[in-house]
């Protein structure tokens, strides 16, 4: 981050003269007041500028998307990149030509690059934590009604037949979808089994 110390009449001038000189706007910078200055007698005698020390915050917003079109260039995939930010949650949207590349076998590859980009978010610790969503195609839509349906599906037949039943190893994301689809389900209950990367939700009967 760049810090620089600057005078002016006044507060308000030397931050002037700051956005002037980093060329950024005012949102962009955190202001330190060192002195207020002193408009002097008759602003003659005594006169003294106000001084300020301004750190210009650090735009992830920035990195993120550059870390991305860094990692979308090595992997020869062409995409357009569209952030916006609500609430403390980053959502970022890939279109393009090939981003069946880009969503991987079952959202791996998807759910890998939005790790590496929360922790280029996030890192350092000097903002508060920003949730990142990656997506493209609308794929994290797609998924999450396909696991819906099959947490249903999978409730029915334990239901039916009356035994457990162990579904494939999924992310802690996909793990709390299914978790999340069957916790008002009167006839069955779900738990998670294993070490990751191979932990998978159980679905069992409930018992009387």
């Amino acid at each position: 981050m760049k810090v620089i110390e600057i005078t002016g009449k006044s507060v308000d001038d030397a931050i002037k003269n700051a956005l002037s000189e980093l060329n950024v706007t005012e949102d962009k910078i955190e202001v330190e007041v060192i002195d207020e200055g002193n408009k002097g007698l008759f602003k003659i005698i005594g006169v003294k500028p106000a001084k300020i020390r301004v750190t210009v915050k650090r735009d992830y917003i920035y990195e993120a998307k550059v870390f991305l079109r860094d990692v979308l260039d090595a992997m020869g995939v062409k995409a357009e990149i569209r952030i916006k930010e609500d609430n403390d949650i980053i959502s970022i949207n890939l279109t393009g030509p090939n981003m069946g590349v880009i969503i991987g076998y079952r959202g791996e590859t998807l759910d890998a690059l939005q790790y590496l980009i929360s922790l280029v978010v996030n890192k350092g610790h000097d903002i508060e934590y920003k949730r990142v969503i990656l997506d493209t195609e609308n794929y994290r839509t797609k998924r999450q009604e396909t696991l819906k349906r099959l947490a249903e599906k999978t409730a029915y037949k334990v239901k039916k037949n009356g035994k457990s039943f162990k579904l494939e190893p999924m992310n802690p994301y996909e793990r709390r979808i299914i978790h999340s689809a069957l916790q008002d389900n009167p006839f069955v209950k779900t738990h998670s089994e294993g070490e990751e990367p191979y932990r998978r939700v159980v679905v069992d009967l409930k018992k009387d």
